[in-house]
């Protein structure tokens, strides 16, 4: 297996094997002809241009690096100036980017070239990629079962190989879970190292802007770019480079890996992760890596604290659209009262109209000391027991998700079996955490975490594994 398929790329483009324009064009001839309905629109005429640039540059005898000439696509939940930006809803339909995200802007001034809007839960309101009005995101193996969400999408053209990389967001496990039932990697970082802006909120507390790519080395090349602090986003953080050709094939003497106890016995995992977990492990013990089971809270009450705090901040994120100052609008003669009330009911989903009318009760008096606060409680509570856990183990390895893909479908019958499906992503999410969801040895993938600020111990120690598997 090649160890950067983006550096792979970048040498046939600069032996001339292949032309920056062919490169983009077979990109956007797959895009078209796939089946997934993984792209909401294909962004043809702008990609070539800039590929066409890029042989002019070859040409004069320039040689590309980084990320120059490479195809990749993006989340339909970050603005693209010019492109229309929908979040796969219905009331931003006709919504066209009045400017840049400022993690799609540093890809694109680093020489990156979008190619895709990619299918989505509509604002990330799903599990699966079937809440969507451009309809369901297809897995990549298997027509019958869903992508995976909210970044469906993504997933699912780096996994077809239709894009290079492909940048999701994860709120929950919306990069993570997806990357897991397409067995592609899939990168949340730590919270604020990469910059929101551009991204439509869905739950601004742990919102995160990450990379989906086939190798270690990609997802750490991309993730290089989108980093820093940014001026826009008063939650950003300065954060140090990744040395990607410094990764080595060995893994460190004495590292140490936990694994929850409440994870891999909650009744709810699949017998077959659970055994493909335990080989990984196993096979990590061979390698010299010391393995420690802790305790932790149990899914159950991670997903509830999760949601809890997810359902408020999306209804307060969600008031801005009303179709009043942009996205489409419902005309009501009646009064200006019926104006808002039918273009919201027009304009979201039955899912996020669920998750809005859930967050507001949330929020409201008599329920919010009784429920929101409370779970703001258990979210510190969460935040102190990772500090007590990374100060015995370097990471921690759990399953992506508790189950395989469910065929298409069958979580819309029921909304509550989707939400539980994000148990082993969304505590992590509420601490902040660098996680990778990576391809190995188990079915829907094997997620890696560590402590705060630690994305490039993550990513060293999962090339290591990369390598040796």
């Amino acid at each position: 297996m090649s160890e950067s398929i983006i550096q792979d790329i970048q040498h046939k483009l600069n032996n001339k094997e292949v032309s920056c324009v062919q490169l983009v064009q077979e990109k956007i001839d797959a895009l078209n002809a796939s089946t997934k309905n993984a792209n909401n629109s294909i962004l043809a005429e702008s990609a070539l241009k800039q590929a066409a640039d890029f042989d002019k540059q070859l040409a004069s005898g320039k040689q590309l690096s980084g990320l120059e000439g490479i195809p990749f696509g993006v989340k339909d939940v970050y603005l693209l100036k010019g492109t229309i930006s929908t979040a796969s809803s219905n009331i931003l339909k006709n919504y066209k980017s009045p400017y840049t995200a400022t993690a799609i802007q540093k890809l694109i001034d680093a020489g990156a070239i979008p190619v895709s809007k990619e299918n989505c839960d509509q604002f990330g309101h799903g599990s699966t990629n079937e809440n969507s009005i451009f309809g369901t995101t297809k897995n990549a193996f298997d027509d019958s079962k869903v992508a995976g969400g909210s970044s469906g999408g993504s997933a699912v053209n780096v996994a077809q190989k239709n894009t290079v990389f492909s940048i999701g967001g994860d709120t929950g496990g919306s990069i993570r879970q997806p990357a897991g039932y397409n067995n592609v990697f899939g990168f949340k970082p730590t919270y604020g190292r990469v910059s929101r802006y551009g991204l439509m909120a869905y739950t601004s507390s742990s919102d995160c802007v990450g990379p989906f790519a086939e190798t270690v080395k990609d997802i750490a090349t991309t993730l290089n770019v989108m980093s820093g602090k940014d001026g826009k986003d008063q939650t950003s953080v300065e954060s140090t480079s990744i040395d990607v050709n410094a990764f080595s094939k060995d893994i460190p003497a004495g590292t140490k890996v936990g694994v929850y106890k409440t994870f891999i016995n909650h009744p709810s995992l699949d017998p077959s992760i659970k055994k493909e977990f335990h080989v990984l492990i196993e096979k990590l013990k061979d390698s010299g890596v010391t393995v420690k089971e802790l305790d932790f809270f149990d899914g159950d009450t991670l997903t509830a604290t999760y949601y809890i705090i997810a359902l408020a901040e999306t209804a307060s994120n969600l008031s801005r659209i009303d179709g009043i100052a942009y996205g489409n609008r419902a005309m009501d003669k009646d009064s200006l009262a019926s104006t808002y009330l039918d273009t919201r009911s027009e304009g979201f989903s039955e899912e996020s109209k669920r998750r809005i009318i859930a967050g507001n009760q949330v929020l409201s008096v008599g329920y919010s000391d009784e429920i929101y606060k409370k779970a703001l409680t258990v979210r510190k509570g969460i935040e102190a027991k990772f500090v007590k856990d990374f100060n015995e183990v370097d990471f921690i390895l759990s399953p992506t998700a508790p189950s395989l893909p469910p065929t298409i479908g069958q979580s819309l019958k029921d909304p509550l079996t989707m939400y539980l499906s994000d148990m082993y992503t969304v505590g992590f999410s509420l601490g902040g955490l660098p996680t990778l969801s990576a391809p190995f040895e188990v079915a829907n993938n094997v997620q890696i975490t560590a402590a705060k600020g630690k994305d490039e111990e993550i990513l060293r120690f999962a090339y290591a594994i990369e390598q040796s598997l």
